[in-house]
């Protein structure tokens, strides 16, 4: 009897083995394995080139995350957020948004700031039913990859066509040297918004000139520049690239502008380019000046907590954790395959980087356009642009 015994015990152990081992092969979906927690997950760079950028956005995103679990949380539950770096690395970020959606069991991931990563992470969240939700990528073919892809950043392609108002009526400029980093997928897109924008305007392209991100060597394409006589240079990469463009563009006496997009608007830019860059200009979708209610509440926290005055990123990565919290609780879930619904439906929301309308193809409009000048050696608000929300 005691040999069936223990037969039988053995058997009782072997099949409870293997029900835990098939357990842990289960697949978890973000809504079952939270635990007491909401996992947004931080996708972007902490060190190298575009730290810049993610470092303001994890800072923002942190302090939305805590304001609100102060408030009692999202559906009873605390927002956590999961963070790693990137590096501002395509393959890094395929790997970590990964992570993110198999091991981590986030229900969001918030970034990438930049355009280029962000294509290589949607179709990973759009792959596992997780909601992406970009809160600095501005070039085009980022939420067309699936439709739990969102953004909540100001795009090229609504605020073009102001800025190119303003420019033309304000600042009178209606000749352009175009310059483009064509190893770059937001120089690309933006160079491409910039030419629709001026269609049917009296804007002319004199000089439509190409680079590399990486170059260091501008002046067969300033020598072109110059001969154009340009009353700006539009120049839609970076910031390393475009202070070596500006340093190359005085040292040859051109006396005109760049201007550009928030690719330029960086300490590096201002650092590298010194007294080559003032009077540069760049748009964004948040300034820190001029702030209000909510706005000039954020500012004040911010500078409290890291020092400085938060830029677009930092503003952007706290709207986007307000703006994911407030989804989830109108639709009582923190269900992506639910709350992304409610996502899509959000209207007028009063972010500290402006108001924030998500249209039916998940891309958001927003108000105001922020115009920067580059005066002693910082930005400054120039002028603040309305922005048609239809």
């Amino acid at each position: 009897m005691s040999r069936i015994a223990t037969v039988a015990v053995g058997c009782v152990l072997a099949a409870a083995f293997l029900a835990g081992c098939h357990k842990k092969e289960e697949p978890r979906t973000p809504a079952a394995g939270g635990g007491d927690t909401v996992k947004i997950a931080f996708m972007g760079a902490l060190t190298g080139d575009v730290a810049m950028f993610g470092k303001p956005t994890l800072e923002g995103m942190k302090m939305a995350a805590e304001e609100i679990n102060a408030g009692g949380g999202v559906l009873g539950r605390k927002i956590e957020i999961v963070e790693a770096d990137n590096r501002g690395d395509k393959q890094e970020g395929a790997a970590l948004a990964q992570k993110f959606v198999s091991r981590d069991n986030v229900v969001a991931i918030l970034g990438d700031p930049t355009t280029g990563i962000s294509k290589v992470v949607a179709p990973i969240a759009q792959k596992a039913q997780v909601v992406m939700l970009s809160a600095g990528a501005t070039g085009p073919g980022v939420v067309e990859i699936g439709d739990y892809i969102f953004r909540d950043t100001l795009l090229d392609s609504v605020a073009m066509p102001a800025l190119v108002d303003y420019l033309v009526k304000n600042l009178k400029f209606t000749r352009f040297a175009l310059v483009t980093s064509d190893n770059n997928d937001y120089s690309f897109g933006l160079s491409q918004t910039f030419r629709d924008a001026i269609k049917g305007k009296n804007v002319r392209i004199v000089a439509d000139e190409k680079i590399k991100d990486g170059d260091k060597d501008f002046s067969a394409q300033v020598t072109n520049i110059k001969a154009m006589k340009p009353d700006a240079i539009f120049f839609s990469g970076y910031y390393t690239e475009g202070a070596l463009l500006m340093k190359e563009a005085r040292k040859q006496g051109i006396k005109a502008p760049m201007v550009g997009g928030d690719g330029i608007s960086a300490s590096t830019f201002l650092e590298l380019g010194g007294d080559a860059v003032e009077g540069s200009i760049a748009y964004l979708g948040f300034s820190p000046e001029q702030a209000t209610g909510e706005t000039a509440t954020f500012v004040a926290n911010y500078k409290k907590r890291t020092g400085e005055l938060p830029e677009m990123f930092g503003a952007q990565g706290y709207d986007g954790v307000k703006i994911l919290a407030a989804a989830m609780k109108r639709a009582s879930s923190i269900d992506p395959k639910v709350f992304r619904t409610a996502l899509a439906q959000t209207r007028n929301f009063p972010g500290v980087s402006g108001t924030v309308t998500i249209r039916p193809n998940r891309e958001p409009v927003k108000s105001p356009l922020c115009v920067l000048e580059v005066k002693g050696g910082k930005y400054v608000l120039k002028t603040k642009v309305p922005v048609k929300m239809d």
